[in-house]
């Protein structure tokens, strides 16, 4: 009897401490493998339906204050009478204001206009600059303002423009998020930030991203990123390259210098292609053509081909999210590719390309002030 006290005693305890750890579980960090398991976590959802996410906040417009109540009129309020918002030219709106704790689980949305001209800001807990300054466009992989289909873990683009994003995002105290028009005409934007409010854990870093670009190049190196001070760990980068001469283009290698790295880096890839985990020229052996791909953890799903017209160049979108393999680094980091093709007799190339990147990571803040964003008619696509 004893013996069978003792173990039932056991498997109490064992079941309370389950409990206890299951208890413990925030609902961030989802996927098959803990897709059952219950947390406290609360679901909310902010679009033009509901600006706040408050709870039971939503389909709450009236016909007089939606931009579609005239297309209500015959069904009356919560019949999709607020669905986007219009953002005029040269005006900011704000997507989103949440108090904390909680984080960012998935954005949608489908601006029209511009992309290269719409920049997408998000500022983490109350700080005045922001910690993602990036054309919406290039966020999302669609730098050339183009669509092109997108399928990765944590970006994806489906027919006809719709920009998805599943990078986590968490933020201890406030997040703000806001869209800017650079263009004079009017644009409009569906969205739906989708976000849990729940506990932090202490180890979380702040997601950021940052756009730059290099037109053409100067001595044939582009500088992703410079001036990252901080710990944290790299893990994205989407470049749209324009390739200013003919023949292949993507000798050039990629550097990460890290914590004080000076000449040299630490990390040193072997060939653009290479880095966007392809391989000899991205190229179609039985066609002899350029073949896109688009894999969950690295592409090179746009491709634009010469026409013989307007399409004049040959310009590219590629991405590698270092999700199973990120870069960390403790005090600083510093990243390159080089611009490189061939000349005549097998010699390398320097070449003067038009390459614009967004690179992607976590850190802790404060961050280092970002690089002022390039004027209008900089970040334009011609």
């Amino acid at each position: 009897m004893k013996k069978i006290f003792t173990l039932m005693a056991c498997i109490c305890f064992a079941a309370g401490a389950f409990a206890q750890k299951a208890g413990n579980f925030n609902g961030l960090e989802m996927g098959m493998g803990n897709i059952y398991r219950l947390s406290d976590a609360e679901t909310r959802s902010i679009s033009p339906e509901n600006f706040t996410g408050e709870k039971g906040k939503g389909g709450m417009a009236t016909l007089e204050e939606g931009v579609h109540g005239k297309q209500a009129r015959e069904l009356g309020q919560g019949w999709k009478v607020n669905p986007f918002v219009w953002i005029e030219g040269g005006q900011t709106v704000t997507l989103a204001d949440i108090e904390g704790p909680g984080a960012i689980q998935h954005i949608w949305m489908t601006p029209t206009g511009n992309w290269r001209h719409t920049i997408l800001r998000f500022y983490w807990d109350n700080e005045k600059e922001p910690s993602i300054e990036v054309p919406v466009g290039d966020f999302f992989g669609m730098g050339w303002g183009e669509y092109a289909p997108l399928n990765s873990l944590p970006i994806a683009v489906n027919p006809g423009s719709a920009f998805n994003s599943f990078w986590p995002m968490p933020f201890r105290k406030k997040c703000r998020i806001t869209l800017e028009n650079l263009s004079t005409d009017r644009m409009n934007v569906f969205y739906q930030i989708d976000y849990a409010l729940t506990k932090v854990p202490d180890d979380a870093a702040y997601f950021h991203a940052q756009f730059r670009r290099s037109n053409p190049t100067q001595g044939a190196i582009h500088t992703l990123i410079d001036g990252i001070k901080g710990k944290g760990h790299y893990v994205g980068t989407y470049l749209a390259w324009q390739v200013n001469n003919k023949g292949w283009w993507g000798e050039g290698e990629i550097k990460f210098y890290m914590d004080g790295d000076k000449k040299f880096p630490t990390i040193n890839g072997t060939g653009a292609e290479d880095y966007f985990l392809g391989s000899y020229n991205f190229e179609n052996k039985k066609t002899n053509e350029y073949e896109e791909y688009s894999t969950p953890y690295a592409g090179l799903h746009q491709v634009i081909r010469p026409d013989g017209l307007y399409n004049s160049q040959q310009r590219f979108g590629m991405y590698r999210w270092h999700i199973m393999d990120p870069i960390r680094f403790d005090k600083d980091l510093r990243v390159t590719i080089q611009d490189l093709g061939w000349r005549s007799e097998h010699r390398y190339l320097q070449q003067k390309s038009d390459i614009s990147s967004v690179v992607y990571w976590y850190q802790t803040e404060p961050h280092a002030p970002f690089p002022k964003l390039p004027s209008k008619n900089e970040l334009e696509v011609i």
